[in-house]
């Protein structure tokens, strides 16, 4: 019989060991992903944190390999959906099924009942569909039919989109935006890496066959379990708490802004911190792991003004000077 404190990637989930997994995963995922460290690191702080991913760039910058990579390399189920203009809720969450043999309706699950989904191209679907998930995102669990039915844990949902000015997007609702953790950005490789990709497929890698590529489970659920009470252990300061107070609030004043950040916003923020705190190595947060994580937490919170917009103002350019303003704490 198994050992009930390891799981199936051979790991203790002592804390330590833990970490040590955890930060494994850059290593596996690059073997199928070339330059892309900081996505890895927001994937793995939104697991620490229970939170979600909405991961963002123009086709081709590897989004959807980066999550499968990622899938492979933990000890989690996984499921993907491809999000078209006719997909419907039902697609998503699931729907009754009616049973001639019994003459009864069943629940049939949809894909959204597994640990890690894939919401590949989220915006290229009418809000309507996009809007499924929000009940699942924030409750974790599924109402069909008026019965509710919890979702797995870990659940997150990693949700890539192209950039809104491409054909065929649908922008995300303010609402469903502020349910994910973190808006990782995906930029075009440097030079030297796309040399290293082209030269990878020339050599025969299969982005299609990740076991083919060596990509291997490093860390399960048990790994995560221990981590996440490490993380709840990782000490907060009440200046550190009250530097994302002012952060936040810093961007409700802001005259390039129409919305600034909401509370959620700011939990956000703190527990992203503290994660990534402690896969740094410290038990307790210090204001540059705020700053590191300010702008992937807050990002996708604020909406600009159009004047502002036509000025070449970005939402990323708004937090940092509010970062450069606001005074940090010693």
């Amino acid at each position: 019989m198994m050992d009930p404190t390891t799981d199936n990637a051979g790991n203790t989930g002592d804390p330590g060991t833990a970490r040590a997994s955890l930060e494994a995963l850059r290593a596996e995922i690059a073997k199928a992903v070339v330059g892309q460290d900081p996505a890895v690191t927001g994937l793995v702080v939104a697991l620490l944190c229970r939170g979600h991913v909405l991961l963002e760039g123009v086709p081709g910058v590897a989004k959807t390999l980066l999550v499968r990579a990622l899938a492979s390399a933990l000890e989690l189920d996984t499921k993907r959906v491809q999000f078209t203009p006719d997909l419907m809720p039902s697609d998503v969450t699931g729907s009754l099924v009616y049973d001639t043999r019994t003459a009864e309706f069943s629940f049939q699950p949809g894909p959204v009942f597994t640990n890690l989904l894939l919401a590949d191209e989220i915006n290229r679907t009418p809000p309507k569909t996009q809007s499924s998930l929000l009940e699942a995102m924030e409750e974790r669990q599924v109402t069909v039919d008026g019965t509710p039915r919890p979702l797995p844990d870990p659940f997150l949902v990693a949700a890539t989109q192209n950039p809104v000015e491409y054909e065929g997007t649908y922008p995300l609702p303010e609402a469903q935006l502020d349910r994910f953790l973190l808006k990782l950005t995906i930029p075009l490789p440097s030079r030297q890496d796309e040399i290293n990709v082209l030269t990878r497929h020339a050599e025969g890698f299969n982005p299609r066959d990740l076991h083919a590529a060596g990509v291997r489970p490093v860390a399960g659920p048990a790994d995560l379990e221990a981590a996440r009470a490490a993380v709840a252990k990782t000490t907060i300061s009440s200046e550190i708490t009250a530097y994302v107070v002012d952060i936040c609030r810093a961007t409700r004043e802001s005259p390039s802004l129409t919305l600034g950040v909401s509370p959620r916003g700011a939990t956000a923020l703190l527990a992203a911190a503290r994660a990534w705190a402690w896969l740094t190595g410290r038990d307790y947060v210090i204001p540059d792991d705020v700053k590191a994580l300010a702008l992937p937490a807050l990002r996708h919170r604020v909406q600009l003004r159009p004047e502002a917009e036509m000025e070449g103002v970005t939402a990323d350019s708004v937090i940092n000077a509010i970062l450069a303003h606001v005074p940090v704490p010693r």
